[in-house]
């Protein structure tokens, strides 16, 4: 089993929540979201983020605004909508159930 393989189905299955989690601290820009992920060791390029920001945005999740750049074309900024924020409490509650889960099954197995 490639283990490079699995590390990336697990980061991809955590991206979505970890994206609404950097956007619910504040408005943030695209290169924003990728420098946060790329700090965090979750490297995602531009070709990822993207279609993921638009799909978030189309389930009524995610809001943008564009504001002007002193350096080149204007930015778009995303926030979280009402229904974002709910959600992202949602996924914060099952999170935790799954850390825990995942923690209780393998300190039991360690432990044997």
């Amino acid at each position: 089993m490639n283990i490079e393989r699995v590390k990336s189905q697990m980061r991809k299955g955590v991206l979505e929540y970890c994206i609404l989690s950097i956007i619910s601290k504040d408005e943030v820009y695209a290169s924003d979201i990728l420098q946060t992920l790329k700090d965090a060791k979750l490297i995602v390029v531009e070709g990822t983020l993207y279609p993921l920001l638009t799909r978030l945005k189309n389930d009524g999740l995610l809001n943008y605004r564009w504001e002007e750049s002193t350096s080149g074309p204007p930015r778009k900024y995303y926030g979280l909508t009402e229904m974002g924020q709910k959600f992202l409490q949602e996924m914060d509650a099952t999170w935790e159930e799954l850390v825990a889960s995942v923690n209780h099954t393998t300190s039991k197995t360690k432990n044997q």
